[in-house]
């Protein structure tokens, strides 16, 4: 028999998670703390999702987040169908749309653009979740945002510094942080900083949480008294002929030692995974005892089971 998924003062579930802010301030705590319970007590959701099938769609190699999902639908007592490639292209991707839909219970899409995503939820009738595009990715910050919470036991007044690109989770970080009551400073070389629309969202966000948010291209100031120092690849999948270019730009925002002790003593170190050692972070500090990017990995497997639990009810 399957476990209620929700208790009777938990949020109504969104239809998608396409963004960040598919999620309201109460459904993202609340997700949080179903996340906790997911992660105390496998068995007790070992058949929430029998009988209930997702379509995986991975136009972006992938690790972390193919097994995560797929390891949290199994473990949820559901199964999945992953297609790796282009989602549209051979059709019209609202045609793939309303086939998965027919087919499957929910779609994860890990896409190069964020219009793929849109063009998913608008045509399919079915929950999707973005696993990753251009433009987020949700489902790394609210693995980041659950690490912090069970490393440091609260989120507000935390201050999160991110330095390096201000890539896909950078946007989502700023918008997952700025709801949550977290500061959230972002360091990026001239021209790299996050996308302008979505600071403005996160600083309005912020406004109403008590939240400060500040874009800089000085990775000191950024980092100085925080209590995560985060960084991610400075190129991404997609960037490969900008690499070389983006190293030598980039250096000074490479999170090493010594950039980490300008944070707070007990700062801990985040990473999305992949690193890439000796570039935008250093094998002492990835290996140190203030490094969480495995709990972040970790984590991922037990977020995506309560967001699969939360979209699925």
């Amino acid at each position: 028999m399957a476990v209620p998924l929700i208790q009777h003062d938990t949020p109504p579930a969104p239809a998608n998670f396409r963004t960040d802010l598919d999620l309201s301030v109460d459904q993202l705590t609340g997700l949080l703390n179903l996340t906790q319970q997911v992660k105390n007590s496998r068995q007790r959701f070992a058949s929430s999702l029998k009988g209930r099938y997702v379509s995986m769609l991975f136009e972006k190699p992938s690790l972390r987040t193919r097994l995560t999902f797929e390891l949290a639908i199994k473990q949820l007592g559901g199964d999945c169908v992953t297609q790796v490639g282009p989602v549209a292209g051979r059709e019209p991707l609202k045609d793939v749309a309303r086939n998965l839909a027919r087919w499957t219970d929910a779609i994860v899409a890990r896409t190069f653009s964020q219009e793929t995503i849109e063009g998913l939820a608008d045509w399919s009738g079915i929950p999707v979740i973005n696993a990753l595009s251009d433009l987020y990715h949700p489902c790394q910050a609210l693995a980041d945002v659950f690490t912090l919470k069970e490393h440091f036991g609260h989120l507000r007044h935390l201050k999160l510094a991110f330095v390096g690109d201000g890539n896909n989770v950078a946007h989502s970080l700023l918008l997952c942080s700025s709801r949550l009551g977290m500061d959230c400073s972002i360091a990026t070389p001239a021209g790299y900083e996050p996308n302008v629309g979505i600071v403005e969202q996160a600083k309005a966000l912020a406004a109403e949480s008590g939240a400060r948010i500040e874009v800089t291209n000085d990775p000191i100031a950024a980092v100085h008294g925080a209590n995560a120092v985060y960084t991610d690849v400075w190129a991404s999948m997609g960037q490969e002929s900008e690499a070389q270019q983006r190293r030598q730009l980039f250096a000074p925002y490479q999170v090493n030692a010594e950039l980490l002790a300008r944070g707070d003593k007990e700062a801990v170190f985040m990473h999305c995974l992949p690193a890439k050692r000796g570039l935008e972070v250093t094998d002492e500090v990835v290996e140190s005892p203030q490094s969480v990017v495995f709990d972040q990995a970790e984590n991922r497997l037990h977020v995506q089971k309560a967001l699969l639990l939360t979209l699925l009810q």
